[in-house]
């Protein structure tokens, strides 16, 4: 009597590869996506640009010195800080209007 046939051993794969499909499809691909559009819209960064700072600051571009860049954060603060420090770029309409003048009754 000839030995039983056992399952085909590419069939054994095909839940392995169905998985790393899924994976690529709803994880790594647009993980991709986010970080080539992170890095193209901090390489367009220029003056005059309202972005939000990771530290979550809004502030307008003053000037752009290779990998830094100065903002200005208040009436009268300017700080330099890595392009890097940026997640996004913001229009008037994000920015929450500050309300009073900040002082405490």
């Amino acid at each position: 009597m000839p030995p039983a046939a056992g399952p085909n051993p590419i069939m054994n794969l095909i839940p392995v590869a169905a998985i790393f499909v899924i994976f690529y499809f709803f994880l790594i691909r647009p993980q991709n996506q986010e970080r080539a559009n992170l890095q193209k819209m901090l390489e367009g960064l220029k003056k005059g640009d309202r972005v939000l700072t990771n530290g979550g600051f809004y502030a307008t571009i003053m000037g752009v010195r290779g990998q830094d860049l100065e903002v200005r954060i208040g009436e009268n603060t300017k700080v330099l800080m890595a392009r890097s420090g940026v997640s996004k770029l913001v229009i008037e309409a994000d920015i929450p209007e500050v309300v009073g003048n900040g002082s405490r009754n």
